[in-house]
C-alpha cells in the first residue's frame, strides 16, 4: 500500500489550523524527503525536510553518547517560538512549528492525537 501524501496533507492542514498557536507542520522521512507538509508563506519544504533530518541526526547521536536511549522528540526553542521533531514510526517524523506563546501541555497533547492519525496512513 503506497503512501497517501494527499490524506496525510489534509491532516496536516486540519492540525495548523485548529491547534492554537501552531504555525507550520510537516511529515518527513528520516533521510529528509518531505511526504507533505503545511508551512507558512515563505519557507521552502524541502529545504525545512533537510533540516529536520540533520535535528533528527544530530539528536540520535547525542542520545547514544550520553546514554539517553531511542530519541522520541527534539525541542528547539527560540525567541520567536519552538519547533518539536517527533518520531512518526520507523519511516517518517512530524516537525511542528509554534509561535513563541503557545500553551507546550496543549501542544504535546494535540501532537499525541494527531501522531495517532498520521500513523494510520504511514503503515504498509
Amino acid at each position: 500500500m503506497a503512501i497517501n501524501s494527499e490524506k496525510l496533507g489534509h491532516i496536516l492542514q486540519s492540525f495548523v489550523t485548529t491547534t492554537s498557536d501552531v504555525q507550520g507542520a510537516a511529515i518527513v522521512t528520516p533521510d529528509g524527503l518531505p511526504l507533505a507538509s503545511f508551512l507558512p508563506g515563505g519557507m521552502d519544504d524541502e529545504r525545512v525536510s533537510a533540516m529536520s533530518a540533520a535535528m533528527l541526526s544530530l539528536g540520535d547521536r547525542i542520545g547514544k553518547e550520553l546514554a539517553r536511549g531511542e530519541i522520541e522528540r527534539i525541542y528547539v526553542e527560540g525567541s520567536e517560538g519552538l519547533s518539536v521533531l517527533t518520531s512518526c514510526g520507523a519511516d517518517a517524523v512530524f516537525l511542528v512549528l509554534a509561535s513563541k506563546d503557545v500553551k507546550q501541555g496543549l501542544l504535546m497533547l494535540e501532537i499525541k492525537r494527531t501522531l495517532t492519525n498520521l500513523k494510520q496512513f504511514l503503515m504498509y
